[in-house]
């Protein structure tokens, strides 16, 4: 699939949306997520719309599909770390069959401008060089923060931090 990446955040009656998508993401790399796709499959629908609302309105969190040609590719997350600490991103995903064209870099750019100048955090899974390199390509530096995966202690992940 190829054409241009469009990017939005979420509307709060994108539940049903981001629980395909959610679910897709913790299907395709579970070893990328703190939660498995067995947790979140069993959520119930108003646990979604839940998500949903929050991380569509609002400062605190929030979260943006990747769509092209109407088909949604890929999904990122972000919340405000505490008062002048700065933003994390987090739950990033590109579907595999897109990778490698922008949609990754378009994402980031969505929580950019989010962030709204503030500092960007994120944690990346060492030895997955494909992420590292995109988030280098956005502006981040490796950090000599490191640690355990929650979804797996035996593998660590490194912090990467963006500064306007």
């Amino acid at each position: 699939m190829s054409g241009s990446v469009a990017v939005r955040r979420i509307c709060s009656d994108d539940a049903e949306l981001l629980r395909s998508i959610r679910l897709a993401a913790l299907a395709n790399d579970p070893q990328a997520f703190a939660r498995t796709h067995d947790e979140e499959s069993i959520l119930e629908a108003g646990e979604w719309r839940f998500k949903a609302k929050a991380w569509a309105d609002g400062r605190e969190e929030a979260t943006f599909f990747a769509s092209i040609h109407g088909e949604v590719v890929g999904l990122v997350g972000a919340h405000r770390l505490g008062p002048a600490t700065g933003v994390e991103l987090v739950s990033m995903w590109v579907s595999p069959s897109v990778r490698g064209h922008g949609v990754g870099a378009a994402l980031v750019s969505a929580v950019v401008e989010w962030a709204d100048g503030d500092t960007i955090e994120l944690w990346v899974m060492r030895g997955n060089g494909a992420a590292e390199a995109l988030y280098e390509r956005c502006g981040f530096s490796v950090t000599r923060d490191v640690q355990a995966l929650e979804s797996d202690p035996c593998r660590d992940e490194i912090r990467m931090r963006r500064s306007e």
